[in-house]
């Protein structure tokens, strides 16, 4: 199995890569000024917009039946792969690297865009939670104490943390001991804390699902006050992503992290990890400590610099602002993984039907080949990048100015937004460097 993160570089794009870096970040800025004259009010307020699900739809995710079933996928796929990471070669044709590095770890993009809050339908710890509730007669809501508020999303942060620190530079990440003990780690976190503080702290502390969550909420799938399942613009969704302690955490490590995956894979940085003498794994660590802290330092200062002495709202700008970076994370996902998800999650289905390398064809996609399209046409790949990243930015900026009408007073709407304005053109100066220019 190939875990190298994609193909699609500098010299396939169409254009300079010089001038797609400066096209860029000279559209974000222009974004900005077009969304200055002509979005004058904000306009995602509104928590009931959007239409009706077709009844149909409706009636089938509503369904017991349905909600069943889907727990019922989500706990056969983890003791699938609990089987082959327990009784499979230790080699990396055993399907659980890619179970959990592409199909889980980058899959959970493209699944909650496309579903909604997907990983809060399948997830094993819930369904797990649910059942050991029922069975000691717990309110699964509620469970043994009311959850900590004040702990918001710090939990969901540090295992955020310590999954891409494995995925991406434990030297161990590609043998089965290590991806055991991260996951039984985090099966005894979420159903034992779940049992303790309810469902509330799968909400707030599982790192799968709040990560899945964030994301769904660029999803056209929402639900009202009411309960309703509707179909509405994703900018309504996105504004309505709960603020919290440790959010702004959540969205640093997120997008410090794949920051960090496209340096270390730079010519530069592999030259210099292949010379020193010096502990690269420990290196990398700090790197990527700091490519997390810069996003989160940058971001707090952008929002709560310029903004003026509006009182103690000013310490919650940051939580109420960090939704806005969710479409930008999403961008870079797809640009750095796309490839990878792509044809990496191909072989992991056919892998899938031999978890034990003993020449079996369990699920029948043992005889399947990998489509190479993407990395067969490279500038089609290289200009998706630069598209994704750039989308991204400029939905960020749609998000960021409208939430800014809602908090800034009249005097700082203008002034009050240049920090931000200015931490978003060097993250895609910066995204579209690391991915190009390195």
């Amino acid at each position: 199995m190939t875990l190298a993160h994609g193909l699609g570089g500098a010299s396939d794009l169409p254009i300079p890569a010089s001038f797609a870096i400066l096209g860029g970040t000279a559209a974000l800025a222009l974004s900005f000024v077009i969304l200055f004259f002509a979005w004058r009010r904000p306009r995602f307020g509104g928590r009931d917009a959007g239409r009706t699900a077709p009844a149909a739809i409706s009636r089938l995710v509503d369904s017991t039946f349905f909600v069943w079933a889907l727990r019922a996928v989500g706990l056969l796929v983890a003791a699938y792969v609990a089987w082959a990471a327990i009784l499979g070669p230790d080699l990396l044709v055993n399907p659980t690297f890619g179970v959990v590095y592409v199909w889980l770890w980058v899959g959970i993009v493209p699944m909650s865009l496309l579903f909604g809050p997907f990983f809060k339908a399948v997830s094993p710890s819930r369904t797990a939670h649910l059942v050991l509730s029922r069975a000691a007669g717990l309110d699964h809501g509620r469970g043994l104490a009311p959850f900590p508020e004040r702990l918001g999303y710090w939990g969901a942060s540090v295992g955020l943390f310590a999954f891409v620190w494995l995925e991406l530079v434990y030297p161990g990440n590609q043998y089965l001991g290590p991806v055991r003990l991260w996951f039984a780690l985090y099966f005894a976190v979420t159903i034992i804390g779940s049992l303790l503080w309810g469902s509330r702290w799968l909400e707030r502390v599982d790192p799968f699902e709040v990560y899945s969550t964030l994301v769904a909420h660029l999803s056209p799938w929402a639900r009202r006050d009411d309960d309703v399942l509707v179909v509405r613009n994703p900018l309504y969704n996105l504004a309505h992503v709960p603020a919290g302690p440790g959010l702004v955490a959540v969205v640093s490590v997120l997008l410090g992290s794949t920051a960090f995956d496209s340096f270390r894979s730079s010519n530069s940085w592999l030259r210099f990890s292949q010379q020193t003498t010096a502990n690269v794994a420990l290196l990398e660590t700090g790197l990527l400590l700091a490519a997390c802290l810069i996003v989160g330092l940058t971001f707090t200062a952008a929002t709560t610099v310029g903004v003026g002495d509006i009182g103690p709202s000013r310490r919650l700008h940051p939580a109420a602002l960090a939704h806005s970076l969710v479409p930008i994370i999403v961008g870079y996902m797809v640009a750095h993984y796309l490839t990878y998800f792509v044809e990496t999650g191909q072989e992991t289905l056919i892998l899938m039907s031999d978890p034990l390398d003993n020449g079996s064809n369990l699920i029948g996609t043992a005889g399947l080949q990998v489509n190479y399209w993407l990395s067969l046409h490279p500038t089609f790949l290289a200009t998706t990048k630069v598209l994704a990243i750039v989308s991204g930015h400029v939905l960020g900026v749609i998000a960021a100015h409208d939430r800014s009408l809602e908090l800034l007073p009249a005097r700082l709407r203008t002034t009050g937004q240049l920090p931000l304005l200015a931490a978003m053109t060097l993250y895609t100066f910066s995204g579209l460097y690391l991915l190009f220019g390195v």
